[in-house]
This record gives C-alpha cells, sequence and structure tokens, in this order.
C-alpha cells in the first residue's frame, strides 16, 4: 500500500531528523492553536496532523458565523468531540462522528429530540483546565450545573485517525455518547448508522447534506476497555439491537463500567467502513497514547522546521509560527492508505499511488497559500495538482471550492488555474497537456457568468450579479491560462486568453477611476458609489469598488496608466488607505474587516494592494503598510485574526510578509520585497539549500528599507524570483527608521 508505506516513512524520517538536527529545537513550542479562535477568525483549538484527514477538536453546539469551525474562545460549553472541522471559513459544516464521556446516562424509554441529544449531555469548562499544541488538544470538563465530576479528555491524531484518551472520575460510571445527528449551521444529517460489532469495535457512517451536498464519512472505532452495555437510538428513541440505520440520525450511549481510564481510536474514511478499518490497522495499531502524541508532534515539528527565525520579541514568533501550523492545516488528504478515493462523481475511484485531496479554498488560498506550498511543500504540489485534475475528469470542470469531495461552488472565478500554472511555470511535474484542457474547458463553461463574460467582454450588471469581481478575477485566471498555452507552445490560445486577460478595462469608468458595474446595453449602472457593498445583490464580491478597483496582479503598470500615471496612481492609492468615512450598505459583509481606510485586510481581495506601490517607485509606503498591517492586525492572542482564516490564506499573507516578499502576482513566479520581520530567518529548502534572509540595524523603530543586497549584489529592482530562492543564498536588507 503506498500511501501506507509513505506513511511508515515519514514518520522514521520525521523521528531521525528530530534527534539528528543542530540545534534540537521543538518548533511547536512556539504555536499556539488559540490564535484565531476568538471573534471572526474562526480556527479550531484541536488535534490534527499536516494537512490531514482527521480534525479532532472540541464543539460548544452552537450554530452561528463565529462558530464556523465548531468552537469559539468566547463559549465555556462542551457537546463533545468531532473528527472533521474546517479552519477559518466563512460557512459552517462538518463537526461529523461526535463524541462524549460522560458520567450521565438515560433513563429506559426515556425520549430525546435528536436536536437536544448532545446538548442533554453538555458540560461546563474553563480555559484554566485547556490546553493545545499542534497535534494535541486536552480539557478537564464538568458537570454543566454542579461543576462536579470532573472528565479529562485528551485527544490527538495520526492523519486518518482521532485518538482519545479519557480520565473519569472515581467511583462513578463511565460513558460515552455517539451522537451521529449532531449538526451545526448549514450541516443536516440525511443518513446516519451505528453498528456495535463486538465488545471493542463499533463502526457506522454519517452522509449529510449542507454546504457539500452530498458528504460520506465512514468510521470504526475502538476502545481499549470492554463494553458492558449499550443504548441506541433511532431519531431520539431508544431501541433493541446491535446495528441502526436512520433517515437523519442515530445515537448511542456506551457504558464501561466504573473505570478510571479508557483510550479509543476513531478511523475514519470517504469510501466505507472497510477503508475505514485499514486506516485503523495501518495508522493506528497500539494503545500507546503518549507515542501517537509524540508522532503527531514529530510531523509537525518537521513543517514547522522549515524555516528558522532569530527575535528577542517571544510573541513575534508565536505570532509567525501558528501562522506557518495554521498555513498547512488544509487542503486535506482524502484517500485511504490503499489509495481509494470518493469522487465528485460520488464514485470510489483508485489512485495510482499519490494521495488525493479535497478542501480547496481557491478563492482564497491562490494567492499566497498554495505559493507558499511551492516553496516548502514541493512534494506535495503535483498530488494537489492531481486532485484538481481528477476532478476535472469526473466532473468535466476544475473544482472551484471542493469540501469533502463535493464541488460547493462557493465564491468566484476558475481560481485551480492559477495553482495549476503557478505550479507549471515553476518547473513542477505533471500532465501539463491535460492540465492545459482542463484550465480551458473551465474558462469555456456557459455557467457562473462565463458565457455572458464571453459574449460582452464583461460581466453584465443587468445579467450576472457580483459583476465587477468576476469579470477582474476571470480576467487574471485568462492571463494565467495564457501563460501556460506559451509554455506549451500554443500560440493561438496564448493569443486569445491574452486579449481575455485584458477583459478588466472595459469595467475601468476613467471619469470616476473606478472599476464599476455596466449594464448590457453598454452603459454604466446608475447610483455608482464606491463605498457601497451589499452582500445580497451587488457588483462586488464581500468587498465595494474602493477594494476591487486594485484587482489586476497581472498587469500593474497598464492599471497604473488607466489611472493617471505614477503619481496619480500612488496619489489614488493613498486614499484607499486614509478615506476613513467606513463601507456603506445595510446588508455590506460582515468579512470586510481589519479596515485601514477603504483597504479591508480581513479578506482576501486586498491582500496584495499594499505591495502596489512597489510599482510607482515609492517602495517605503509598501514597507509602512506591510509594518502596520503585521503589527495591529495579527497578534499572539485569540483574536489574533482580524478576519477568517479562510484555509491558511490569511496565515500565509502573514508569513510571506514576515519573510519579507510577497507573491504580488500568484502565477508569475516573483516576489514583491516588503519588510522583514526578523533579524535573520533561514528557509530549508530542498537538497540541502537555504535561502537567508538578513535584517541589519532591524528594531521597532527602524523597519524601512535602505538598501537590498542578493548575494552580494545591491538589487536596483522590487522584486527577486522564485528560482533565485530555490537555488540558496542570502537576501540582506539594511535597515533604517523613519527619520533618516
Amino acid at each position: 500500500m503506498n500511501t501506507l508505506y509513505r506513511f511508515v516513512v515519514l514518520i522514521v524520517a520525521v523521528m531521525a531528523i528530530s534527534c539528528s538536527t543542530q540545534d534540537n529545537t521543538d518548533y511547536t513550542r512556539f504555536v499556539d492553536p488559540f490564535i484565531g479562535t476568538d471573534d471572526h477568525g474562526h480556527t479550531f483549538p484541536g488535534a490534527t496532523t499536516p494537512f490531514g484527514m482527521v480534525q479532532l477538536s472540541p464543539d460548544n453546539g452552537v450554530s452561528g458565523w463565529d462558530w464556523c469551525s465548531g468552537y469559539n474562545w468566547i463559549d465555556s460549553t462542551l457537546v463533545g468531540f468531532s473528527h472533521k472541522h474546517l479552519s477559518g471559513t466563512g460557512i459552517g459544516d462538518l463537526a461529523d462522528i461526535l463524541f462524549k464521556p460522560t458520567v450521565s446516562n438515560l433513563e429506559k424509554g426515556e425520549f430525546l429530540p435528536p436536536k437536544d441529544f448532545s446538548q442533554r449531555f453538555k458540560s461546563w469548562y474553563s480555559h484554566e483546565d485547556e490546553a493545545a499544541c499542534p497535534g494535541y488538544y486536552a480539557l478537564t470538563f464538568r458537570d454543566w450545573e454542579t461543576k462536579e465530576n470532573p472528565i479529562k479528555a485528551e485527544l490527538t491524531a495520526t492523519p486518518r485517525v482521532g485518538i482519545h484518551r479519557y480520565k473519569y472520575p472515581a467511583g462513578k460510571p463511565a460513558n460515552l455518547v455517539i451522537d451521529l445527528g449532531f449538526a451545526i449551521n448549514w450541516d443536516s444529517p440525511a443518513e446516519t448508522r451505528i453498528h456495535v460489532v463486538n465488545d471493542t469495535l463499533i463502526k457506522g457512517y454519517r452522509r449529510s447534506k449542507g454546504w457539500s451536498n452530498n458528504q460520506h464519512v465512514y468510521f470504526v472505532a475502538s476502545f481499549s476497555k470492554p463494553i458492558i452495555s449499550h443504548q441506541l437510538f433511532e431519531a431520539g428513541m431508544e431501541v433493541e439491537g446491535v446495528s441502526l440505520v436512520n433517515e437523519k440520525s442515530t445515537e448511542a450511549i456506551i457504558s464501561f463500567g466504573e473505570i478510571s481510564d479508557l483510550m479509543v481510536k476513531v478511523a475514519i474514511s470517504p469510501t466505507n467502513t472497510d477503508g475505514a478499518l485499514k486506516n485503523l490497522i495501518a495508522e493506528a495499531p497500539h494503545w500507546k497514547f503518549n507515542k501517537y502524541k509524540r508522532d503527531a508532534s514529530a510531523l509537525w515539528n518537521e513543517q514547522l522546521a522549515k524555516v528558522g527565525v532569530q527575535t528577542s520579541d517571544p510573541a513575534l514568533k508565536r505570532t509567525f509560527y501558528t501562522a506557518l501550523y495554521h498555513s498547512f492545516i488544509a487542503p486535506n488528504v482524502f484517500s485511504d492508505v490503499d489509495g481509494l478515493y470518493r469522487g465528485i462523481d460520488r464514485e470510489v475511484h483508485q489512485t495510482d499511488g499519490w494521495d488525493n485531496y479535497t478542501v480547496f479554498s481557491l478563492w482564497d488560498t491562490f494567492r499566497a497559500n498554495h505559493p507558499l506550498f511551492t516553496l516548502f511543500q514541493p512534494d506535495l504540489i503535483p498530488d494537489l495538482i492531481n486532485a484538481m485534475l481528477v476532478h476535472y475528469q469526473e466532473s468535466g470542470l476544475l473544482p472551484v471550492w471542493t469540501l469533502e469531495g463535493c464541488e460547493t461552488n462557493c465564491m468566484i472565478g476558475y481560481h485551480a488555474i492559477p495553482v495549476i500554472v503557478d505550479a507549471a511555470t515553476k518547473g513542477f511535474e505533471f500532465d501539463y497537456e491535460l492540465a492545459f484542457e482542463a484550465v480551458k474547458a473551465s474558462a469555456m463553461q456557459d455557467i457562473r457568468g462565463c458565457k455572458e463574460y464571453r459574449e460582452f467582454g464583461y460581466c453584465p450588471a443587468d445579467l450576472v450579479n457580483e459583476s465587477v469581481s468576476i469579470t477582474l478575477e476571470y480576467a487574471y485566471d485568462d492571463w494565467c491560462i495564457a501563460q501556460l498555452a506559451k509554455i506549451l507552445d500554443k500560440q493561438d490560445e496564448y493569443d486569445y486568453f491574452m486579449k481575455r486577460a485584458a477583459n478588466y478595462k472595459n469595467l475601468f469608468n476613467h471619469e470616476t477611476g473606478f472599476m464599476q458595474g455596466k449594464l448590457s446595453d453598454g452603459s454604466w449602472k446608475p447610483g455608482f458609489n464606491p463605498l457601497y457593498s451589499n452582500h445580497r445583490d451587488d457588483e462586488y464580491t464581500e468587498g465595494n469598488a474602493w477594494q476591487y478597483t486594485w484587482f489586476v496582479p497581472h498587469d500593474p503598470e497598464v492599471l497604473i496608466g488607466m489611472l493617471g500615471g505614477k503619481a496619480d496612481f500612488a496619489s489614488k492609492l493613498d486614499s484607499l488607505f486614509t478615506h476613513n468615512e467606513g463601507v456603506e450598505g445595510e446588508f455590506a459583509s460582515s468579512d470586510i474587516s481589519g479596515l485601514i481606510g477603504q483597504y479591508a485586510h480581513g479578506n482576501e481581495p486586498s491582500h496584495h494592494t499594499a505591495y502596489f506601490y512597489n510599482f510607482v517607485g515609492q517602495p517605503q509606503k509598501t514597507q509602512e503598510l506591510i509594518h502596520r498591517i503585521r503589527t495591529e492586525l495579527y497578534s499572539d492572542k485569540p483574536d489574533g485574526l482580524c478576519g477568517n482564516e479562510d484555509c491558511g490564506q490569511m496565515s500565509a499573507w502573514y508569513v510571506f510578509s514576515a519573510m519579507g516578499f510577497y507573491p504580488f502576482n500568484p502565477a508569475d513566479g516573483k516576489y514583491q520585497l516588503g519588510t522583514p520581520a526578523f533579524d535573520k530567518l533561514v528557509l530549508k529548502l530542498e537538497a540541502d539549500k537555504d535561502f537567508t534572509v538578513l535584517a541589519e540595524n532591524l528594531s521597532p523603530e527602524n523597519y524601512l528599507v535602505e538598501e537590498v543586497y542578493l548575494n552580494g549584489d545591491k538589487l536596483d529592482r522590487t522584486w527577486i524570483t522564485h528560482q533565485e530562492i530555490m537555488d540558496g543564498g542570502e537576501l540582506r536588507f539594511l535597515m533604517k527608521g523613519e527619520e533618516q
């Protein structure tokens, strides 16, 4: 089994690395998984491995925007620990396969409505009794009303298995609730099953509909102690037997008698319970909880050790390494150890030696998170591209926003394209011809505004909602397609898509200086207000004209000319960051957060904008803004993110910008320079190469850049290339203060 072999080899390699590194640094101690769990960050604090299938984390039992991950720092209610969670999304789903240790039970014949089942066993906790680090979570919780009967739960994980360890109070019954009907936000169970196989094994599945419209999760649960008795519930009513299938929900209360300790291993699979059992046998063959914990920590330490930093500021180090940690949670592996996975067609397929992946938040992550992978996860890139290409082969289109193997069609653009083209530009190996076939198919579809975009050269505001944003993002994606056509020497396609890449010009109003909605008759949509945003019906996606006018990352020089040249462009850009009237509109999107003037760092369309000053000869303003964003809008506190984490993008922006450079155009193989956050930073690359970033004379006051040297040569440009980094070497910044 190829995947099993790779997992075993990885564990061995990680342990070898952890024993042989010169400094033996445990980088996981610089990570705080609670960062982003408060306010609108929407992260989860529980146990997972890098890009793992399992995210075993606590659930508060609340449906709401700030509980999209199932957990929010402000809460003190626990309803259980489920095995699937989203990291920082703006829509809530998952929280599948809920387990909850308890000393309570239900009376014989007691009816409990399914929606109340988990609430019936809810507990109270304090953050003082909570701890987390990469790959591990622990919580001691108590009875809701009396605050008595403390139970300690510890959680860790392998890629496909959640490992639980519980300590029950003495003299109390050790029970365990399994609630497959539990759901949050958009999720709704459609069919569930629990089967008690024997006194140490339970298996089952949960099929649900929600943001993921046909999700399958199969599981097997193995127990370290024998089951003494069990109760099974269908739709809240106790029934006899060992196996239940219910249209909506099944629940179980498993009793182990008066024992003090219990371990549970829960393996999941997208294919079937046989797949889950194979995952369990391959990844969790023993009952040594601390070894699982150490192995998970070692997996994380291997990833975090790819960057070494020097700073006297421990908060800065925590913020950086937690951002790196968050950047490597998604996408999630979506094939079993034997390579079987459930495709977009909902059929089970077999890979030929690579791992399939899901949870592609591409509207967010194409901007910085996927480019970050090309630096730090080169072995992962071919698998991610293959996952996108089989999605195309199974559905006819590339993924837009896939969740558990289902296409949600959430957000705009066809942003698998820049991810694929970025990988091709940087020389990663995959089937380029198949990739070109796929990107072209997505660009020539007749849904999601594409037909109107091709017909008019823009999306008319009277025919397509979010018309301006869609036009701008399609134009960028078209530029990316042209670059792949160029690599493949397809001149006709190159010319065609380069022409389409200029479609953004059709929505620029020279009189107002903004990208505006245009009607199908060619006239501007009346009533234009650059401050206005409407999440329900508008020309802009989670933004307004101030925020979206700058989205031309493939053609910055032309946009500068359209806005009157460098001086006028810089003046307009200044206004973006100083226009403090606020976003207008009764139904303005909650995603528009982290405001500096009209710049909204809490949402992705703005993430490249501060680097625009580099193109008009004012790099100091880029440096000032990057420093301000890093220090004001990120921190090492639970509310340390100013907007949704969005599966790694918010953190990837920070990682890049703290290193001193950023992928302004995510598919051109270049990084715009900003200002580094660390005295010294070392990127540990392939083939034992290092790329070192030095910041001489750096201090809280000296964050501006006086000169930059690459391998000893003074740079007369504001960018470096991906290849220059991968070749190894040294990037040296000479820092200065504002008064200089």
